[in-house]
Formats: structure tokens, C-alpha cells, sequence
């Protein structure tokens, strides 16, 4: 809060990535699409089999999914498959 520009002050972040209970950065959004996925499944077992089956269910799907998301996480925020060989584009502009 020491950085002030035209009288407000500017916060530039905690300098630490986002974390919140291990799950970190863009596996936030995974994490919640897999918790809602799961409360859909609770919901869809229940009225299908019962309430018991569909709170196994849910239970199942929450603990596929951030198991998932920690396999993954440890390949690192930025883990993807990268092409090394060279890439040629042609015809870009060219309607």
C-alpha cells in the first residue's frame, strides 16, 4: 500500500500463487466443476436408485475428480504437451 499513483493506492498482489485448501491456480475452476458434477450425480442417483446410492455416488465422483486434479497439479501449473519441431503456416492472410 506504500505505491500510490494520482492519490489511490495500488496493491500489486501478495506475490504468492493462488491456493486455496492444496488446490492451486486454474485447478480451482477443475475442482469446482468436479464438486458440482458430483452434486448432480447425488442428485440424478438419488431420484433414479436412492438417497443412499446417490450420496455414494456423489461421494465417488468428488474423490475421482480431486484425485484427478492433485495427479495432475503435480505436472505443474503450466504443464502441456509442447511440438519442438518447426511449424509452418501458410495461406494466413489469404481470404
Amino acid at each position: 500500500m506504500d505505491i500510490y499513483r494520482e492519490g489511490y493506492p495500488v496493491f500489486k498482489g501478495l506475490q504468492k500463487p493462488l491456493e486455496l485448501m492444496g488446490i492451486r491456480g486454474r485447478f480451482l475452476t477443475l475442482a469446482a466443476g468436479a464438486i458440482g458434477v458430483s452434486f448432480i450425480g447425488f442428485i440424478v442417483f438419488s431420484i433414479l436408485i436412492g438417497k443412499l446410492a446417490g450420496f455414494i455416488a456423489m461421494i465417488a465422483m468428488a474423490l475421482i475428480g480431486l484425485i484427478t486434479i492433485y495427479i495432475k497439479q503435480r505436472g505443474g501449473l503450466h504443464a502441456k504437451h509442447r511440438y519442438h519441431g518447426i511449424i509452418i503456416y501458410n495461406n494466413l492472410f489469404t481470404h
